[in-house]
């Protein structure tokens, strides 16, 4: 009776999983994630869950601008590493897709031939797999951004809830999470907001679980975390006009030597009119925080709002941010790095970024040797997130504690691409799931109870048989 009791209405056998997959192409790497879920159960909320992240060794695919047959090949290991996982007899009905994000969107803009034919050569190797691969696709800003969002309000089960008076519930804005996200190439912020209207360029909308979404979302191309600190190391090089650059984000003490042609590869940054690509420069650290926030600054137009209260910068339209927000990709990276991702207050926040571009390059070596590469550049980064957060996306002091930094929910990591299979495969209904779903579950938790209140009875019966039985 008791195994009877202990499985949900309406079961037999636990379902058969199956597979998605997903490369994520962004401008600095590119990463492939697996994705499983129960046979059948496609429609129902929160029940994928991955399976695999694999880390595509090397750089971004873009890189291989001039070898596209490189870029492909490079897929090679993390689709052998998939298929290791995955079983034999499922491998030829797993969708496969590969999204590309802004480092393709900036390559697009140089030369659209060699992003197509990076893409071909991708889709060539893939398909060399046995896998039902759908195609390699370029994500518009506002795709990256609205993806990002379906995935975290999928995995807190945000979107649709279960009532135990057995029917489903659709939640408030306010208990929808914002997304925030912090590439090599750009950024993003999504979120609901409280009153929709404005730009309709800055408005996506979708019909999930019976209730319909107006979100707010807008990606800023350029405004990475690489491609602004190219944008901050050109800023100060013109405005030095020196080969020697003094460089306020960087600790005291480090020194880089750059070529100018490296400087200025990107249509992020604009380019003198006359320059020598081969001249080198030397930036020099001074570990000056307050100029670094200066200097920072420069990279965004706040002018260009004239005073507007719906207004990023750059001449945006945003409404004011409303509800939660999870910070994730290099906001989460950065802020993991300094201990700041436990809640702590903006005042706390400041003080330690503060202090920690203080530092001298000997004292940062000595204390993390293990992170040499990265270690420049977590000042220039930490500095540059707040200055977006803040004066970009007008964060408050009494905002500041709505934003979590993150890298995972309900362990799975955050970002586009689960929302974006979800969206392909048509995973997630456009209608509430099934009445049955709900009708099985007060079944289950009926015989749930049913199965503790005869428990309870036994006990007590045969506790009263113990203590009454005679002396």
């Amino acid at each position: 009776l008791i195994p009877m009791l202990l499985r949900p209405h309406g079961t037999n056998e636990p379902s058969l999983p199956q597979y998605g997959m997903v490369f994520d192409a962004g401008s600095s790497h590119t990463s492939l994630f697996v994705y499983q879920w129960p046979a059948g159960k496609e429609n129902d909320t929160g029940i994928v869950s991955q399976a695999l992240a694999c880390a595509v060794e090397g750089p971004g695919i873009s890189y291989y601008r001039e070898e596209p047959a490189r870029a492909g090949e490079s897929l090679r290991d993390c689709m052998q590493e998939a298929l290791g996982l995955i079983p034999d007899h499922l491998h030829r009905g797993t969708p496969t897709f590969l999204g590309a994000t802004a480092g393709m969107r900036l390559l697009s803009q140089q030369n659209s031939s060699q992003a197509d034919q990076l893409f071909e050569e991708i889709s060539k190797t893939l398909r060399q797999f046995p896998v039902d691969f759908r195609g390699a696709q370029l994500l518009t800003g506002n795709e990256e951004g609205s993806f990002g969002w379906i995935t975290i309000n999928y995995l807190l089960e945000s979107l649709v809830k279960y009532s135990f008076a057995g029917r489903w519930m659709l939640p408030t804005a306010a208990e929808l999470v914002g997304a925030l996200d912090l590439g090599g190439a750009s950024t993003q912020i999504t979120f609901r907001p409280q009153r929709p209207g404005g730009d309709p360029g800055t408005q996506e909308d979708f019909r999930l679980y019976g209730d319909n979404y107006t979100v707010y979302t807008h990606s800023y191309l350029c405004y990475g975390r690489d491609q602004a600190l190219k944008m901050l190391q050109a800023h100060l090089v013109q405005a030095s006009r020196s080969r020697r650059v003094d460089h306020p984000c960087y600790p005291s003490g480090f020194q880089e030597t750059l070529l100018l042609e490296g400087l200025y590869n990107s249509s992020c940054t604009r380019r003198p009119d006359r320059y020598n690509p081969r001249s080198e420069i030397l930036l020099s650290g001074t570990g000056d925080p307050e100029a670094c926030f200066s200097a920072v600054r420069t990279l965004f137009n706040f002018s260009s709002c004239g005073g507007r209260e719906d207004c990023a910068f750059n001449g945006v339209y945003q409404p004011a941010v409303y509800g939660k927000f999870y910070a994730f990709s290099a906001f989460y990276y950065t802020f993991n790095f300094l201990n700041l991702t436990q809640g702590q207050s903006l005042s706390v926040t400041n003080a330690t970024i503060w202090e920690f571009c203080k530092k001298r390059w000997d004292e940062l070596e000595t204390s993390y040797p293990d992170q040499k590469k990265r270690l420049p550049n977590y000042c220039p980064t930490a500095v540059y997130i707040l200055t977006l957060l803040l004066d970009g996306y007008k964060f408050t002091d009494e905002s500041w504690s709505t934003i979590s930094f993150r890298k995972q929910a309900a362990d799975a990591d955050i970002g586009w691409s689960l929302g974006y299979m979800l969206n392909l495969t048509n995973m997630i209904p456009s209608e509430k799931p099934a009445w049955s779903r709900a009708q099985n579950r007060d079944v289950w938790i009926a015989a749930v109870s049913f199965l503790v209140l005869a428990v309870s009875l036994t006990v007590a019966a045969l506790a009263v048989q113990y203590f009454c039985r005679p002396a």
